[in-house]
């Protein structure tokens, strides 16, 4: 790999495990040590008003609703998401946020703006539009990447 490549992989590597150790320790720190970090994603998947089915959250997340409704019975318990049924078709179940899931989403937003803040930070225009072509063509990359993991299972 030639050199600016490395530069960019190095880079990449170090910022996903960054924020993920981030998110970690910060949520053991916190008031919601009581989650783990893919129920804090599940929590910021159902979404802080809108409300979302059961199979909307599993296909935001890439998972199965069995894999989903797991972790939505543990949130549950914890006092993070409620079950609502659906008032034009009682079989479906809506997923929202509990007072306390509502406090976790809007901490767990706040870093994140934080994060782009930072990122874009003493960057002009034309810049922010290279940096947002690249994150599009890596997150085109990873959305086919996850799509073809999920038809070879």
């Amino acid at each position: 790999m030639e050199p600016t490549l490395e530069t960019i992989n190095g880079y990449l590597v170090d910022v996903f495990n960054q924020m993920l150790d981030i998110e970690e320790s910060s949520l053991a720190q916190s008031q919601f040590n009581d989650l783990s970090i893919k129920e804090m994603h599940a929590i910021e998947a159902i979404g802080m008003y809108n409300e979302h089915t059961t199979t909307e959250v599993a296909n935001k997340l890439n998972v199965t609703v069995g894999t989903l409704t797991v972790a939505v019975n543990a949130l549950v318990k914890k006092g993070y998401v409620v079950r609502l049924k659906s008032e034009t078709d009682r079989r479906i179940v809506i997923l929202g946020l509990t007072k306390k899931g509502r406090l976790l989403y809007r901490l767990h937003r706040k870093f994140h703006e934080k994060l782009v803040l930072k990122t874009i930070e003493g960057m002009n225009a034309e810049e922010i539009a290279v940096l947002v072509k690249g994150l599009h063509n890596l997150y085109d990359f990873l959305h086919e990447a996850v799509l073809a993991n999920q038809e070879g299972k």
